[in-house]
């Protein structure tokens, strides 16, 4: 194959080489593991680290779920890899949105839904290779992953002959590898300060609502001392079965802006014109979708339509109780539909919570309401920042 030779958008100073483009087999081997027979004791906790796709989410990867030993590694297929070696999913549900690559920070073993990628770090340095196929990471969802009966997987033939870019001067290898280093450095930061946050909310959500049983939270606000009384859910929200709704356009538009909501992960379907039937959720009275699949919930302020027999529309029963109040009690219901069951709506009446009057409710529904809010905040300053990653891993790279 001739090469071929370019230059990216972007450069740092100092750099004028051409770069070179060649397929991705020309400079990677791949090498992929094997899981040890499960039933074989002297296989499993032993001190060597052994990874599966699920571990394979962050830049840098250094624990697994499982652990095994020196055995495995002998009478099986799995490999060890050296601690700075990239490591792919090659086959996993995942690959439908992303394309995971992790780093070890120490010595693992690895499955076989896992391919390390081994070239000379010498030549090409390791966080600019990362960063160059994290640049690709939309072609190659596109292009080579494919769709298996049951999960997508990376077609290997296509990977290999993948076109990657070289630069010849290791400096600017470093350099571009270091600047990614530092940004992915930053996300990871902010990220643990988002888990911190979350963590912290989970704590002040135990503290100012009481324990299963309990009549009165371990914090309270200042000048309440009445027990809270206990009452059901259906005697806390209403619900209803809303009409399903045609999606127009994917896009949000000024013809097409109401969106249509849908259960599952995807939550907005697409947009329409429609007008007949809208619920205009606002901050006085907003709703909650309430997913009976997955019982799960989400807090709607915008107006919607719906389009899922699955969802429903809970409001409360007496707007003097509050709203965000509610919506924490509802989140806190412990429960987990047998046989996939349709109707858990049903059964609001078996669970009681806690309420307090409703001027507490508006103290502890405004407390949370903080939290919730710098967590929105938080969750947006991470998300500028992988923005700007995308802006930079496009402009340079080729």
């Amino acid at each position: 194959m001739k090469e071929q030779k370019k230059q990216p958008e972007l450069r740092f100073r100092g750099f004028t080489d051409d770069w070179e483009q060649v397929e991705f087999q020309s400079k990677i081997k791949l090498i992929g593991g094997a899981t040890p027979f499960k039933d074989n004791p002297e296989y499993w906790n032993g001190n060597i680290v052994w990874l599966s796709s699920q571990e394979i989410k962050n830049k840098y990867v250094s624990n697994g779920t499982y652990t095994i030993t020196k055995k495995a590694i002998i009478d099986n297929k799995t490999r060890m890899v050296d601690a700075g070696t990239p490591l792919i999913v090659t086959r996993s549900g995942i690959l439908a949105k992303r394309f995971p690559l992790s780093i070890p920070t120490i010595d693992v073993a690895i499955n076989q839904d896992i391919k390390a990628l081994l070239f000379d770090q010498s030549k090409l340095n390791v966080n600019f290779f990362v960063a160059e196929l994290q640049s690709k990471e939309a072609y190659i969802l596109k292009k080579i992953i494919k769709t298996g009966t049951t999960v997508q997987s990376v077609n290997l033939p296509d990977l290999n002959k993948l076109i990657i870019s070289v630069v010849s001067d290791f400096k600017e290898q470093e350099k571009i590898g270091d600047f990614f280093q530092k940004l992915d450095h930053t996300i990871a930061l902010q990220q643990r300060k988002l888990e911190l946050l979350k963590k912290l909310k989970r704590g002040y959500l135990q503290q100012v609502l009481p324990a299963k049983n309990e009549f009165i939270p371990n914090i309270r606000f200042v000048n309440y001392f009445n027990d809270w009384k206990y009452i059901t859910l259906s005697d806390l929200f209403k619900y209803e079965q809303p009409a399903e709704y045609i999606v127009k356009s994917t896009a949000y538009d000024v013809n097409f802006k109401i969106p249509v909501l849908t259960a599952g992960k995807s939550f907005i379907l697409g947009y329409t014109d429609e007008k007949f039937g809208i619920k205009l959720a606002s901050s006085d009275a907003p709703a909650i979708i309430f997913d009976d699949f997955t019982v799960s919930s989400h807090f709607v302020d915008f107006p919607f339509k719906v389009k899922s027999s699955a969802l429903k529309i809970l409001s409360l029963q007496n707007n003097q109780n509050n709203f965000y109040f509610a919506y924490n009690i509802l989140k806190r219901i412990n429960y987990k539909p047998q046989n996939h069951s349709r109707h858990w709506i049903s059964k609001f009446s078996q669970f009681s919570v806690a309420i307090p009057t409703p001027d507490e409710q508006q103290n502890i529904g405004n407390f949370i309401k903080i939290i919730d809010n710098t967590l929105l905040l938080q969750e947006d300053k991470i998300k500028k920042i992988i923005d700007l990653k995308k802006g930079y891993l496009q402009k340079l790279f080729l």
